[in-house]
């Protein structure tokens, strides 16, 4: 049986890459051999001082309303706290005026009817009136909207006149359309100054740099400060590269080139894009998923440890030498790890165990792999992975390095589930895609769980899993 002819179908017709598969680690050649350039400041993302001077100034503007009242230091401290708890002032990417207008006034009209309210409650006689109420709104939205419309024109007139240099990683004419695309709208502050391929392109464009010489190269001359990139493979097949990068100083962005923008992403020249997190700093809240996964790893490797000897011994009854399964699969950022587990069958060669997808109706299985199998008692020595740091007890499911290769070209946003330490269990599992299931599917749960992550979060996966095992399907 061959992995091609067992790879469960996705939901839709898979996309076509455009160009021959790749291994699932980078060439030795590009990142070999050469250092890059000291660890430079990272680039800051817009500060949100301007945005709040500009909201201040609207509430400190709105509150002249209460000029005559006689309690106008208090009605200003309560009309500036509401206004602050209300607003949003992370910076996106070069916003215009009109585009806030709409939120700028649905939040000004809130803050004043938080403190109308309160003021009711609090003594009929500090109620506001409605004469009151329209006018101190218009003031502050008035003030609000001209204070952030110029800021974010000083912010896109500096992106304008100092663009950040970008290299773009990818396929080659993929990256060259990209990197065209994005040169055409210059507002968004990146300016692409060369490209990133195996192999270089016949066309015009930038220039295509297949070596880490020449990418250490441009990265001193041009001072590069951002990398896109621009194919869902590139994660997993220059991880290393990336990872270089960003410890240098870079901002690395993923940029999907081939699916529509969707709300809520960050956008550059149209394409959907976000950030990614390769190691250089650590992971809101990844201190506290670490300690987790310690702790409940170590405590159930304890509880569970006669389990083992047991499950251990009787499987060395039935199938003879070698309990232990031990298989590579690709982790976080695309580095390999061994994965632990017991053995319930034996592969005929090499070239099976790493392209074979599922074993679960090998009629050669004896009963007691079947039942190891169908209670997910085999994958009980994967604690030790998690205990070690290649896993996590949360987190996408690890594929071999086959798959991965075959399916970040196939499906849409499989190779960004790497961006998290895969896991035992994950999102994806306790909606019942285990097994047998799209893979579609099991890409968009993943990454809507990295995207939504929360420590409970972790913990609501960890007791919907527990609870499955009563009803166990296998895998």
């Amino acid at each position: 049986m061959t992995a091609e002819s067992t790879v469960p179908s996705p939901g839709g017709q898979p996309r076509d890459p455009g160009f021959s598969p790749a291994a699932v680690l980078p060439p030795r050649g590009l990142t070999a051999g050469f250092r890059f350039p000291a660890r430079r400041p990272r680039t800051r993302p817009a500060s949100p001082v301007p945005l709040l001077a500009a909201d201040l100034a609207g509430a400190l503007t709105g509150a002249a309303v209460f000029a005559e009242a006689a309690h106008q230091p208090l009605l200003t401290a309560l009309l500036v706290a509401a206004s602050m708890l209300t607003r949003a002032h992370r910076p996106r990417p070069a916003p215009g005026v009109l585009d806030e207008l709409p939120l700028v006034c649905g939040r000004t009209a809130l803050a004043w009817t938080v403190l109308a309210a309160f003021l009711a409650a609090w003594s009929p006689r500090f109620a506001l009136s409605f004469r009151t109420l329209l006018l101190g709104f218009l003031l502050q939205a008035a003030v609000c909207c001209a204070g952030r419309g110029l800021a974010h024109w000083r912010r896109r007139t500096a992106l304008l006149n100092r663009p950040r240099a970008a290299l773009v990683i990818g396929p080659a004419a993929t990256a060259q359309r990209v990197a065209a695309a994005v040169l055409r709208h210059p507002r968004h502050g990146v300016r692409p100054v060369g490209v990133v391929a195996e192999l270089p392109s016949s066309g015009e464009g930038l220039p295509v740099l297949t070596t880490g010489e020449e990418v250490q190269r441009a990265l001193i001359q041009n001072g590069v400060r951002d990398v896109l990139a621009v194919h869902p493979s590139v994660r997993t097949q220059q991880g290393p590269l990336l990872r270089a990068l960003a410890e240098s100083g870079c901002a690395v962005w993923e940029v999907d080139a081939d699916t529509p923008s969707y709300a809520g992403r960050d956008q550059l020249a149209g394409f959907s894009c976000r950030r990614l997190d390769l190691g250089a700093g650590r992971r809101r809240g990844s201190v506290g998923k670490r300690a987790l996964d310690m702790l409940v790893s170590g405590l159930l490797l304890l509880l569970v440890s006669p389990l083992l000897l047991g499950c251990a011994a009787a499987l060395r009854l039935v199938v003879g030498r070698g309990v232990v399964f031990r298989q590579e699969r690709v982790g976080r950022d695309g580095r390999p790890f061994t994965l632990l587990k017991f053995r319930t069958h034996r592969p005929a060669d090499e070239h099976e165990a790493a392209t074979r997808w599922s074993v679960a109706d090998e009629p050669r299985m004896p009963w007691f792999c079947r039942f190891l199998r169908r209670t997910s008692l085999d994958e009980l020595l994967q604690l030790w992975n998690v205990l070690r740091g290649d896993m996590s007890l949360v987190g996408p499911r690890p594929e071999r390095p086959f798959f991965v290769a075959q399916f970040s070209q196939t499906y849409p946003g499989y190779a960004a589930r790497h961006r998290m330490r895969t896991g035992i269990t994950g999102l994806a599992q306790v909606n019942g895609l285990r097994g047998d299931t799209s893979i579609e599917d099991r890409a968009r749960f993943d990454n809507a769980y990295i995207d939504n992550w929360s420590l409970w979060q972790d913990i609501c996966i960890l007791l919907r899993t527990a609870a499955a095992l009563v009803r166990p399907t296998g895998s």
